[in-house]
């Protein structure tokens, strides 16, 4: 029997393509010392340098700065972002329904999301998820990553629930995926065109909302 539902946060609650272009376009738009390029070069160049969020945005700035010859310094626009952000977090269709759906089951809810602790928070608040949440764990606060294994079972010792009772959901072949299954879980890939299908899954979800579907035939 299913007990417990645990999700990754970018790529899988939040909408972080959508966010971050948001983000770019309110950072431009009131930063003027940004105005030396035109908008679309200064997001373009962001999102590439940026990798999907697998580069910290210190080592981005700085590359922005150095390539477009930028009057500014890489902390300004930092402290920037890691303040505004969260001010501009989309979810994925369907986030709300899908949360609602699972607390009327009475299923615990979990996040496990690597990055910083006070932004992924900041994010998480930001996308009005919190108080849905019966545990939400973040790399840097528990000095572990995804995939680390040991991460999933902290969450699953603290929710109180074994590994065959809980679902992963993740958009990360590797740490999100892959990752789950070694660690007991049904690990439930969010697809997205950015990586290859893992080979190693249990099921796959287009949209947040396909999540009701898998657990109902789970519980069956």
């Amino acid at each position: 029997m299913i007990k417990g539902i645990l999700f990754d946060l970018d790529g899988t609650l939040l909408d972080r393509d959508q966010s971050l272009i948001a983000f770019l376009e309110y950072q431009y738009n009131h930063i003027h010392a940004l105005h030396v390029v035109e908008k679309h070069v200064f997001i373009k160049r962001f999102i590439q340098l940026d990798q999907k969020g697998y580069v910290w945005k210190d080592k981005v700035y700085q590359s922005l700065i150095e390539e477009l010859n930028l009057n500014l310094t890489w902390e300004e626009l930092l402290e920037d972002y890691v303040e505004s952000f969260q001010s501009h977090c989309i979810g994925f269709t369907g986030v709300i329904e899908t949360l609602d759906y699972i607390k009327r089951m009475n299923l615990k809810l979990g996040i496990i999301t690597n990055g910083f602790g006070r932004f992924q928070m900041n994010n998480i608040k930001g996308l009005m998820i919190d108080r849905y949440f019966d545990l939400i764990l973040i790399s840097e606060i528990e000095g572990v990553r995804k995939p680390n294994i040991e991460i999933f079972a902290r969450a699953l010792n603290r929710l109180g629930i074994e590994p065959h009772e809980a679902v992963f959901v993740g958009d990360h072949p590797v740490n999100d995926v892959e990752a789950s299954i070694k660690a007991g879980m049904i690990g439930i890939w969010k697809e997205d065109e950015f990586f290859e299908k893992p080979s190693n899954v249990n099921g796959s979800i287009k949209n947040l909302i396909e999540i009701i579907d898998i657990l109902e035939s789970i519980s069956k």
